[in-house]
This record gives C-alpha cells, structure tokens and sequence, in this order.
C-alpha cells in the first residue's frame, strides 16, 4: 500500500515542479519553492523510514504543518500536496471516512476559483486512490487470514491422521496379538489334546504288545485315527486363516488403483467381472505388473485425465484392458516398457493388443489354464 501512495505523491511533486519550472513567478520565489519541495520530499521519506506508528503519526502531523506553511508562505500550489496527506493521516474506515471526506474537500471554501478546480481534482482522486488501497489491502488481509485458518485446519488434519495412523498401528499389533493367542488357543484345544491322546494310546499299546497282541493293534488303530483327525483339523484351521486368491489378487489390484488414483489426481474408474477364482496367482502377478506399466505410460505421456480399468474373466481366456483418454498416437512404437508387458504376458501363453488411435488401449488376452 506504502508503494502506491509514495508513487501518488512523487506524481504530484512531478506536477508541481513542472508547473512551478513553466510559472510566470519572480526569482525571490524559486529558492523558497525549491526548498520547500525538497524539505516536503524529505520529510515523507523519513514517514517510510519509520515503522512505529506513533511517530509516524506526528511525521505526518508535521508534513501536514509544513504543506500549510508553504501555501502561505511560499506557493498557493503546495495546498495540492494537502488531500493524501489527509488521507494518509486517519485510515478511512467506516466510522471515520465521512468525517475524513469533508476535512479534505473542506479548504475548496477559501480557495480561489483557478485553484479550487485543481485541488477539487486531486482531493478527489487522493480519496478514491486510498478508498482503493484500502479495500485492497482489506482483501488482502482477509485472504491471509482465511490462509492461516487453511494452515491451522490443515495441521489439525494432519494432526488427526497422525494420531489415526497411530490407532491403526496399534490395532493392526493388538490384532496380530490376539490373532496368535487365539491360534495357540485353537492348537492347544483341538491338536494338543488329540496328540496327547494318540500318544497315550500309543504307550499304551506298546506295554501289551507282547501280552495281548489284539488289544495292542487296537489301541494303535486308535492312536491313528486320533492322529488322522489332529492332522484334518490342522488342514482345516489352516485352510480358514488362508484367504481365497481371487480375493487377494482383486483386493491389491484395488488398493493399488485407488493409491495411484490419489497420488496423481486422476479418475480411474475399475470393473470386473467373472469367476475370479479362475485367475491363478501367476496370472495376478502379471496382470499386476502390466498394469503398474500400463498406468505408469499413460501418466508420462498421454496427458489424461482419466484411465478406465476392466478384469472380464470370460469361458476360455481373462481379458484385461487399461484405456486412457489421452492423446493417442498413430503409429505406435514398442518402447522398452510395451516389450515387458509382451514378453510377461507370452510366458503364460498370452498376448497385448496396443490401439492410439482413440487415447491409448492395452489389451491383455490370457487363456485360462
């Protein structure tokens, strides 16, 4: 704000010298002029100078006194220099701006008429120059402040997610915890006790094998079956914690697009369709790894904004296809990263279709095995 107004001012000063170098004024005049011009300039520089508002108060209090001086005593003009000193002196907020209006349009009562056109002028523009500094500066202020509510809402998000990341760290472990104690519990219960059992009935055979052979292979034929139902319930509380792998594969294929959706701003909508459970965990791996290259060539030089994603497990083959909206191109050339995707997918007996001609498509075509 500072600068628009020591610019106004200098405009000013610039006006008054070149009237006062064209005037019709006798010589007496001119040293006084100069000297009075050059104390008003010094006197405004010290007002920039300054930072405590007090004394730029009565800096200001003195340029007023010395502009007043100097229409009196030297020039009629420098009352010019009067109306954005006015208005410098008492910010025009709306208590005082009224009240500041008529202070600096008030001398246009006793000035002559050839001067009261000029002053009429200049108090008008000083007025509406620093009416519109201030509402400048009002925006301003209130644009600053709005960004320091942001930083604050801002950090109290991150603090809130810090503190989220923490809760889930420590569920995350309190369910690892818990989930071992239980699986020590499960083993304990159901293993454990068959055998112990199985190897009761073992011993115990093994002291009447000599004695009574019959009830020896019948003891041992029940420590079999003991050992038999202890080694299916290992199969089945290991077949429980083991999750499906079309679920494992669908799940990080999801979380995989929705992290790089949110790192790079783009719209990647994904569908699928079909029995997964056909699609093998070599399949998945290089369904995956095709599709961070695909993603990746896409992000670097297409230009899109959007990227639509499609798994459709069909009767004989897994049809994967990635398509952006992007540019496009003609004549597509295999670079190093297309080459890859070919030679992954060729090892289980698959292949990629490439299309530019509307944004930029790859096709995955895998036989189900």
């Amino acid at each position: 704000m500072e600068f628009f107004i020591i610019i106004s001012k200098l405009i000013l000063l610039g006006y008054l010298s070149l009237w006062f170098i064209h005037g019709t004024l006798p010589d007496p005049n001119i040293p006084w002029i100069i000297f009075s011009l050059l104390l008003y300039l010094s006197i405004n520089i010290v007002l920039y100078i300054v930072k405590r508002q007090r004394i730029k108060k009565v800096v200001l209090f003195i340029s007023l006194v010395q502009i007043l001086f100097s229409y009196y005593k030297v020039q009629p003009f420098f009352i010019l220099l009067l109306p954005l000193n006015l208005c410098e002196f008492s910010p025009f907020n709306q208590e005082k701006r009224f009240m500041m209006l008529i202070l600096v349009f008030l001398p246009l009562i006793w000035l002559q008429d050839d001067l009261s056109f000029q002053y009429g002028l200049v108090a008008a523009l000083s007025c509406l120059i620093y009416m519109m500094l201030l509402q400048f500066v009002t925006r301003l202020q209130r644009q600053e402040d709005r960004l320091d509510m942001m930083r604050k809402n801002l950090q109290k998000i991150t603090k809130s997610l810090n503190e989220n990341n923490e809760f889930i760290s420590q569920s995350e472990y309190t369910f690892k915890l818990e989930e071992r104690n239980r699986l020590a519990q499960v083993f304990h219960d159901k293993i454990g006790h068959s055998m112990t059992g199985a190897l009761i009935q073992m011993e115990a055979a093994k002291r009447l094998v000599g004695s009574d052979q019959v009830k020896a292979l019948e003891l041992l034929q029940n420590a079999i079956n003991i050992s038999k139902l202890g080694i299916e319930s290992i199969r089945m509380t290991l077949k429980n914690l083991k999750p499906p792998t079309e679920q494992m594969g669908i799940n990080r294929v999801k979380f995989f697009i929705e992290e790089f959706s949110a790192k790079h701003s783009m719209d990647m909508p994904f569908v699928y369709k079909g029995n997964m459970e056909r699609i093998t965990p070599i399949q998945w791996k290089i369904i995956q790894e095709n599709l961070t290259e695909a993603l990746t060539n896409s992000l670097k030089y297409s230009e899109a904004t959007t990227v639509s994603i499609a798994i459709h497990v069909l009767n004989t083959m897994i049809k994967v296809e990635v398509k952006d909206n992007g540019v496009g191109i003609k004549k597509v050339k295999k670079g190093i990263g297309l080459i890859g995707m070919e030679e992954r997918t060729a090892s289980i007996n698959g292949k990629i279709i490439v299309d530019g001609t509307d944004g930029f498509s790859v096709t995955m075509l895998i036989p189900i095995q």
